[in-house]
């Protein structure tokens, strides 16, 4: 994590706080891409382990995969859809290649699944790699910079907690 990443913040004295608890109750899908394989496996046993930090048994958490990050959007929020699971988990990677496909693989991954939050009420945490090389996907499957697969499967509790204890849409 950066030094700019998740902290704690000190709620001033006096006013209200909403925040949820993480419980062992929550159903949680992990939807992970195929393409780059082995960091995605990286990232899919870091989300695993930190659901499991968290109370959460393997029986609660159910995986599907997709071929790759652009199919990732639609199974998201199939799943957000389905009103099964508290959360759901977005992973892939994307490596930089010698032509634009990568920005626009990018670019549509991460509109469909803030999409799928927004449609659903459902949180879609964001554990998508978007690395120049693989050595900095690397960095962040387990390597220098963490994991991003546990970062957002500690968001997606974090926020389905919190979903929880919001007052309901109306």
């Amino acid at each position: 994590m950066s030094e700019f990443g998740v902290g704690t913040i000190v709620v001033p004295d006096g006013c209200k706080r909403i925040a949820g608890q993480p419980q062992s109750e929550l159903d949680i899908a992990i939807v992970a891409s195929r393409f780059n394989a082995e960091i995605v496996q990286k990232l899919l046993d870091g989300a695993v382990a930190e659901l499991e930090s968290h109370g959460i048994a393997r029986d609660r958490i159910t995986v599907v995969l997709v071929p790759g990050a652009w199919e990732l959007p639609l199974a998201c929020r199939r799943l957000a859809e389905s009103g099964w699971h508290s959360a759901v988990v977005a992973l892939g990677c994307v490596i930089r290649g010698e032509t634009p496909h990568f920005d626009y693989v990018c670019a549509e991954a991460a509109r469909g699944i803030t999409d799928a939050t927004a449609a659903t009420g459902v949180p879609v945490a964001f554990g998508v790699v978007t690395a120049n090389t693989l050595e900095q996907a690397e960095a962040r499957a387990g390597g220098a910079h963490g994991n991003k697969g546990s970062d957002a499967a500690d968001a997606a509790v974090e926020m389905a907690e919190l979903m929880r204890v919001l007052p309901p849409a109306t």
